[in-house]
């Protein structure tokens, strides 16, 4: 039982090479780029003039964070039952 409870925190950043408090500090970087990148918009929404190319910005930052520099352990995401990423 605690084993099994263990591997729901570990299973996934596992499978993508990093333990627990290194998933979560990528996890809170990628938040709050996400919430930065989101207020953005939403004053560019009301404002045009203002942070004209923040939200695309912060899409290319994070897709190339996430997708084009991502490691992947193959065994741990089979085992944690995650798909591998589609090939472009």
């Amino acid at each position: 039982m605690l084993d099994r409870a263990r591997a729901l925190f570990t299973d996934h950043p596992h499978s993508v090479n990093e333990d627990y408090f290194e998933h979560m500090r990528t996890a809170l970087g990628f938040a709050f780029a996400m919430l930065r990148g989101g207020f953005a918009c939403l004053v560019h929404g009301f404002l045009p003039f203002l942070c004209l190319r923040t939200g695309s910005d912060t899409i290319r930052e994070l897709h190339e964070r996430m997708v084009t520099h991502r490691v992947r352990n193959p065994a741990a995401s089979a085992q944690a039952g995650t798909l591998s990423p589609a090939k472009s």
